[in-house]
């Protein structure tokens, strides 16, 4: 008749080498039950955001990944005690939008992981306004985002992309492709809620590059056209992270007053905001 403990799966072992087994055994668990513990804290969805928490400014730059356009925005926040990161998208910001959007979610988690930040507020211009969108939509950290702020993103699609990628075949890499008017990926975020959080499109009617400009007027956002504050102003798409007017609204957005709904009398007011010592509207 078998022995009993011939019958286990260590049975057939010496005492000694199924000590060692067992030992071996008991640290690759524990070693696993480490891990898998520090990846769900890495990768744990973050508590909504605090209305008045206002935590560190996230930019995202536009088609081409340019960082350049946003530093004077970025300098206008630090001013006032606002930290502020400008992510560096993948591919030079040309290649999918889903990369764009997981590479802010991952500028968010070292926020939180490793500066404590417990709210960030987000400021997408052109076309990172889209791989915000996406982001809000995809993204793990995306609870945390308190409001966001959006500056002449082609948010319904770009004629120039669609125009692009029909005249010259091949020259219109993925991201080009998906600004396209209709594209799947604007069709997919379109038809789902938009994301709870104040968000705010600002646009000039001279933009050159989202055509048609008021692309950037999303339904369900709160939308400034920048003509409709200051009457004959010139802002171009490229002046959109620099001029007074953009970075007084962008100000009084990230502030903690609900967000801004300016008139015509507000215009000098606010561009002295935006060009002086800006000041966030409703924090003091």
């Amino acid at each position: 008749m078998t022995r009993w403990p011939d019958r286990l799966p260590l049975g057939g072992l010496a005492p000694r080498r199924r000590l060692f087994v067992l030992v071996m055994a008991a640290i690759v668990l524990a070693v696993s039950a480490v891990v898998a513990v520090s990846v769900a804290r890495e990768y744990a969805v973050p508590p909504q955001a605090a209305p008045d928490d206002m935590g560190p400014v996230v930019l995202v730059p536009g088609y081409g990944g340019n960082t350049a356009a946003l530093q004077a925005l970025a300098l206008r926040l630090r001013v006032v005690g606002r930290p502020a990161v400008v992510v560096d998208l993948p591919d030079g910001g040309t290649g999918d939008f889903a990369a764009q959007a997981a590479e802010i979610d991952d500028t968010v988690r070292d926020l939180i992981r490793h500066d404590g930040a417990t709210a960030v507020d987000l400021v997408g211009y052109s076309a990172g306004g889209v791989a915000s969108w996406l982001y809000l939509q995809t993204g793990t950290t995306a609870p945390a985002v308190r409001r966001v702020v959006t500056l002449g993103s082609p948010l319904q699609g770009a004629d120039l992309a669609a125009a692009g990628g029909a005249l010259v075949p091949g020259a219109c890499p993925r991201a080009c492709q998906q600004l396209a008017p209709g594209s799947a990926l604007l069709t997919r975020l379109a038809s789902a809620p938009r994301p709870d959080v104040p968000w705010l499109s600002l646009w000039t009617d001279q933009d050159e590059t989202v055509t048609p400009p008021e692309s950037s007027a999303l339904p369900g956002t709160r939308s400034i056209r920048l003509q409709q504050v200051c009457d004959g102003i010139l802002i171009g798409h490229g002046q959109l992270p620099t001029a007074g007017l953009a970075i007084g609204l962008t100000l009084r957005a990230l502030g903690t007053r609900p967000l801004p709904v300016p008139v015509p009398g507000d215009c000098n007011r606010l561009q002295a905001e935006g060009v002086g010592r800006p000041v966030l509207v409703g924090t003091s």
